[in-house]
């Protein structure tokens, strides 16, 4: 027992000493590192504060905050990680079309297609798809289902083109390349996705009048109804094209595409259904002027969505924003030809809709039917709300400025109603530029749901041949903040 004492006691004392030196037991976690593994570090919060009305009379100028600040939107910091989850993998498989069986010999590689989807998407470890460039590969309407196993990218060096034989799109629902349920995607690659649309145009009510002849008094619709109850789609299906979609991504989260020419679409180009967290720059979306129904992009349902340098020039929206739609981007856009940018329509049919926190900046328009536009149908419910157009230049635009609570697609007009899609909230900034005609800024709102907090900042609109612009206003609760021309004479 003496012996143990005499040994270990002086290396106990020994031990203790040295956990003091070391200052073992006064180590205290760095705040940083505290908030670094509780995964805190870096990040910026979000908030979307309540409306809090600060414009028209401003007591104190100093203490002056633009309630649509950045902060107020600026949704980005928030998805920015999530979007980077969409970045392909560090070792991946590499998946070419042409290794399952694809020519691009103009005959149909849908099937090489499919089976090379199937398998980059089966890959535990990751996957790239590979479109090899200086090809042109044919193929008929694909899904292209997930979920996928790990993140997956779509690389398109060259070309895809849409077969021309109509009755393959019959029972797919009129979807060329659907893009359905999938995580951690990114399409990319600087190839061109050509919807070959022309031979569809052709057959359209709004550019084929005989068809309009054909059906005397009815309109498109009814021919429609009869071709589906008498089920001739060979037929049917080469006179109708509504709403037939060239590249479709539904239900998606995590997404990335960019580097992409999109043209010719058969109607709409791209679409963004029912997707979370979604990043589209560095896109071409082109069409004739005159192709019917021919959206650049077409968003709906989606939230958290940037949609960045894009050149987009078809026969309809250049970007359309519908029902369900929240926290949405656009900047640095180049439209036209087209009909602009629009959110909506909304409310057809007596539905709700609902449509918040979009901003289009830094947007140039040139010889579109329309600038910045926001329609709704009478009779509709709901409300489009927290929604900024800033820093946008008009070239020889027909409606720089619009809001139209009367919309009415139909050759007679539509019936009075009382209910609306309430429209609040809505500021235009610093657009300058010219008008084709002679009203640069036009609100024809609800008389029994007027528009309500519409705010014009430095805004200055002239004729383009004319001597000056007017502006009409109807049912419109306004507010002016520096110089706004023209402005409006009455707002009823």
């Amino acid at each position: 027992m003496m012996f143990l004492k005499t040994l270990c006691l002086p290396l106990l004392f020994t031990l203790i000493s040295l956990r003091s030196c070391f200052g073992i037991d006064s180590y205290t976690e760095d705040p940083f590192h505290v908030d670094f593994r509780r995964g805190r570090a870096y990040r910026r919060p979000i908030s979307y504060r309540p409306y809090v009305r600060t414009f028209g009379h401003v007591p104190n100028i100093r203490n002056y905050r633009n309630p649509y600040s950045v902060n107020r939107f600026d949704h980005n910091s928030g998805i920015r990680a999530r979007l980077d989850r969409a970045r392909g993998p560090m070792t991946s498989k590499m998946v070419n079309v042409d290794d399952f069986g694809a020519k691009a010999n103009g005959r149909d590689d849908s099937l090489a297609f499919k089976k090379a989807w199937n398998y980059a998407c089966s890959s535990s470890q990751g996957a790239t798809m590979v479109v090899p460039k200086k090809k042109t590969y044919h193929v008929k309407p694909i899904n292209f289902s997930g979920p996928c196993k790990s993140p997956l990218v779509l690389k398109i060096y060259g070309t895809i083109k849409a077969t021309t034989d109509h009755s393959e799109y019959e029972g797919n629902g009129r979807r060329w390349l659907y893009f359905d349920n999938v995580e951690n995607l990114r399409v990319e690659g600087g190839g061109t996705i050509n919807g070959n649309g022309r031979t569809w145009w052709e057959k359209s009510c709004k550019i084929n009048k005989a068809l309009v002849t054909l059906q005397g008094s009815a309109n498109c619709k009814l021919l429609h109804l009869l071709c589906v109850v008498f089920r001739i789609w060979p037929t049917c299906v080469n006179i109708f094209s509504s709403e037939l979609q060239a590249v479709t991504f539904n239900e998606c989260t995590n997404l990335r595409v960019s580097s992409l020419r999109i043209k010719n679409a058969q109607q709409m180009h791209l679409i963004f259904r029912e997707c979370v967290n979604v990043n589209a720059f560095n896109l071409r979306v082109k069409a004739p002027g005159n192709s019917p129904n021919t959206d650049g992009i077409h968003v709906t349902g989606t939230q958290n969505i940037n949609i960045n340098n894009c050149v987009i020039g078809t026969g309809d929206d250049c970007i359309s924003i519908v029902s369900g739609s929240k926290n949405v981007r656009a900047t640095g856009i180049t439209c036209g030809p087209g009909h602009g940018i629009s959110i909506g329509s909304l409310g057809a049919g007596n539905s709700a809709a609902y449509v918040s926190n979009v901003i289009v900046n830094k947007a140039t328009f040139r010889d579109t039917t329309n600038g910045v536009r926001i329609k709704t149908w009478q009779g509709g419910s709901g409300y489009a709300k927290n929604i900024r157009f800033q820093n946008i230049v008009m070239n020889n635009v027909s409606n720089p400025i619009i809001i139209d609570q009367n919309y009415c697609d139909k050759r007679k007009p539509c019936r009075k109603q009382v209910s609306a899609v309430q429209v609040s909230d809505v500021l235009y900034q610093n657009i300058r530029g010219t008008s084709a005609t002679g009203v640069a800024v036009k609100f024809d709102c609800s008389q029994s749901v007027p528009c309500r907090r519409i705010y014009l900042q430095d805004v200055a609109l002239r004729a383009e041949e004319e001597d000056s612009a007017q502006a009409s206003c109807a049912n419109v609760r306004l507010s002016y903040r520096g110089d706004v021309s023209p402005p409006c004479s009455s707002q009823n």
